[in-house]
């Protein structure tokens, strides 16, 4: 198997996203009715018809690009043969994506996964006033010259790498003041662009302990299966198939870097050749190509990608 399924995390997310597959697919409507399901409420009124605020806050958005993942992944399965046993090497997701990853290896519900990210994110809102922290890009430097810059900037406070994204891009979260001296820093260290990003709160940090406490309640409620395919987890940047250390990093997950770009290499070092980006967005496409020489990124969100996405999978076939 060269191929690795892998699914965006916030950012990725669109007023609109999933419709026209939903409206193609009763395999795809089923998943985001599941998900109104789980939740008790209507988020695909949300999704397909915004705002674009309401959809943006951390507690919509998340269980939002879950179900588009897995209403795409249910339509790949369907009508180009795809299946997670057989086909992926790997799966992975950015942040949040894990959960997306997750279960689409059979290792949560769907109905399960909908409620652990509505947790996830309204705890992840609430564990930071807003205003007091702060997240940051910085771009064209290294990951080591990000921690070192993120160091010298904490004095005292709290600023630390959060996604080490690849191809030179590392966001740095904290508190607000620390992670303002941290782009003064990365400015004089040679990043070439280094700027505060629009987000609520400073996530995949330290000062998240209280959603990764919340978290560890919540994950402790919930059945989790061995996944289909070895899902690699964002604290560790390998794979792990345990149900107890899935529930672990998940935790760990909620104040720890999301080591993506490592994530990648490691996939790309155990023959992937073919990144299945599975949901919203292109974004984990183009960083695929940063990483991992020759690897090809393969983005799925729409209908109109079933057709190409079956013959790419085809291609990572071995002879």
């Amino acid at each position: 198997m060269t191929a690795a399924f892998t699914f965006p995390g916030q950012g990725s997310q669109t007023v609109g996203m999933g419709k026209a597959l939903a409206d193609a697919f009763p395999v795809a409507k089923a998943v985001f009715d599941e998900v109104d399901a789980a939740l008790g409420e209507k988020l695909t009124a949300i999704i397909w018809g915004g705002p674009a605020e309401t959809l943006q806050l951390t507690e919509n958005a998340q269980p939002a690009l879950m179900a588009v993942s897995i209403a795409t992944l249910r339509v790949l399965e369907v009508e180009a043969g795809f299946s997670v046993a057989r086909d992926a090497a790997f799966v992975a997701g950015h942040s949040l994506g894990e959960y997306s990853a997750l279960a689409a290896a059979g290792s949560l519900s769907i109905a399960d996964t909908a409620r652990l990210l509505r947790t996830r994110g309204l705890a992840m809102q609430k564990a930071v006033p807003v205003g007091v922290g702060a997240m940051a890009a910085l771009l064209g430097l290294d990951y080591e010259t990000a921690v070192a810059v993120a160091d010298e900037a904490a004095q005292g406070q709290v600023c630390q790498a959060a996604n080490d994204n690849g191809g030179g891009q590392v966001v740095v979260s904290g508190d607000k003041a620390a992670v303002d001296r941290a782009v003064e820093i990365a400015k004089t260290r040679g990043a070439r662009r280094a700027m505060l990003l629009p987000v609520s709160a400073p996530f995949h940090c330290k000062l998240m302990q209280p959603a990764a406490d919340a978290m560890a309640k919540a994950l402790a409620n919930v059945t989790i299966n061995t996944p289909a395919a070895p899902v690699v987890s964002n604290v560790l940047a390998a794979p792990i198939t345990d149900p107890d250390e899935i529930r672990r990093r998940l935790i760990e997950q909620v104040t720890g870097t999301v080591r993506w770009r490592e994530s990648v290499a490691y996939m790309a070092g155990h023959g992937v050749t073919r990144f299945f980006e599975i949901g919203a967005g292109k974004v984990l496409s183009g960083l695929v190509k940063r990483i991992a020489d020759g690897a090809i990124g393969v983005a799925v969100g729409g209908p109109n990608d079933i057709a190409p996405a079956r013959e790419a999978l085809a291609a990572a076939q071995p002879a």
